[in-house]
């Protein structure tokens, strides 16, 4: 069977076992089901995420004019202490910041490869935990908008990482951690305009993925330099497609390319 569509990051469940689906506009791929399958996966063009003109992309699936001017693409996105829709400052479309930045958002702990601070919006949780390919996720506030948020993650990474090692993620060679008792040493360092925020006793989550066979050694696949792609899915984490010859696919990194992908 083949599929065609522009690639947009993998939507996700969280079950007994993460479930995944590729979204072709038409079809909906459950990628679970195709594990131990053989698949091609072909570059056909680009389709910038914004203004959907087939331009080369420059950042986050878009062309390099969306990306300077889109709000989707502003810097508070990556930098939420930089949000400003609170106080009524327009970054490049105010009413489009205000939606997203003046609403709950959890500063959290995940486990991913080491121990990591984040931020995300409450409506995303647990799909942020999951698209970082997290084993445990614990939340630590939560703030009415993102500018609080991001003050607090600001303060927090000066103590723990606030990036994942994403070669590790992908080996699994992630430490048993315990995320409780990180979240007691860091409550002393949030801002003292945050700790009135911080979430009472929380469960932990815990997050299994559907892998069978994790790399030894990874070979990460670009598709314009390596236009078409055969392998045997072996796991899917994060929004990482796992093969048997050790090749890693991004789809999260590729949003905007069109591809076909088939199942031989």
């Amino acid at each position: 069977m083949q599929y065609q569509g522009v690639l947009k990051k993998m939507q996700t469940g969280l079950q007994d076992t993460v479930q995944y689906y590729l979204d072709f506009n038409n079809d909906v791929l459950n990628m679970n089901q195709l594990l131990n399958k053989s698949i091609t996966i072909s570059f056909e063009k680009y389709q910038c995420m914004s203004c959907a003109k087939d331009k080369q992309l420059y950042r986050q699936g878009f062309c390099k004019s969306c990306f300077y001017d889109a709000p989707q693409a502003g810097e508070w996105i990556m930098h939420p202490e930089k949000s400003t829709a609170h106080l009524g400052i327009e970054d490049r479309d105010l009413e489009f910041e205000k939606q997203a930045q003046l609403q709950p958002h959890i500063v959290y702990l995940a486990l991913s490869s080491n121990i990591k601070v984040g931020v995300t919006r409450k409506k995303q949780v647990p799909t942020r935990w999951i698209d970082q390919g997290a084993s445990k996720a614990l939340p630590i506030v939560e703030v009415p908008n993102r500018y609080l948020a991001g003050i607090a993650e600001v303060a927090l990474k000066n103590y723990v990482a606030d990036k994942t090692n994403w070669r590790a993620m992908l080996k699994n060679e992630v430490p048993d951690e315990d995320l409780m008792a990180k979240k007691e040493e860091l409550i002393g360092y949030l801002p003292e305009e945050i700790k009135e925020y911080t979430l009472a006793q929380e469960k932990e989550y815990v997050l299994n993925f559907p892998v069978e066979q994790y790399p030894v050694k990874l070979k990460s696949l670009n598709l314009t330099k390596t236009p078409e792609y055969t392998g045997v899915l072996k796991g899917i984490k994060g929004q990482y497609l796992i093969f048997e010859d050790q090749t890693v696919f991004n789809v999260r990194n590729n949003e905007g390319v069109v591809v076909s992908l088939s199942v031989n």
